[in-house]
């Protein structure tokens, strides 16, 4: 059974977009683009993803929740909407030292809709005992048997998520 394709409608103009009139300026937007990571450091950080035509609920759910619990949120959503990866990281820094929580809430509005803790970064070693907790057992086997099947001699990453 084919699932029932998703429209989403944006809309969009040109006063939208930025479109650099020179090599300089070209290189000012990359740089500007090349810097939000690393401006992003003093955020609770997350790389989700949900079922596409979910990503605007995941989006309305944890700002009701998050704002909620902690009123000083800033919520800094952006990514690949368009196949259901979002970037879903929440300032002010103070809240780092709320990750635990934060992420709870995180997780537990993606689980709720049938989305992953992780998408196209990975698990990494900060999502270890997260993703073994939420993870199907038979998920969890299968990515053994396929770091097995290309790293049978453990030299890639050894002991770091799975």
């Amino acid at each position: 059974m084919t699932p029932a394709p998703v429209r989403l409608e944006v809309e969009a103009t040109l006063a939208d977009a930025a479109i650099a009139q020179s090599l300089e300026k070209a290189r000012a937007l990359w740089r500007i683009r090349e810097t939000i990571p690393e401006a992003q450091f003093t955020n609770v950080k997350h790389d989700v993803s949900v079922p596409v035509s979910s990503v605007p609920e995941l989006i309305e759910r944890l700002g009701e929740v998050l704002g909620k619990r902690f009123p000083a949120a800033e919520i800094y959503a952006f990514g690949h909407v368009g196949d259901g990866n979002v970037h879903y990281n929440v300032g002010p820094a103070p809240l780092v030292k709320e990750r635990a929580a934060v992420n709870r809430i995180v997780y537990d509005v993606v689980a709720a809709l049938q989305g992953s803790i992780s998408a196209e970064h990975g698990l990494g070693q900060l999502k270890r005992e997260e993703s073994a907790q939420r993870k199907d057992p038979l998920e969890l086997e299968l990515m053994r048997a396929l770091k097995q099947a290309l790293d049978p001699r453990g030299l890639m990453n050894p002991g770091k998520v799975i």
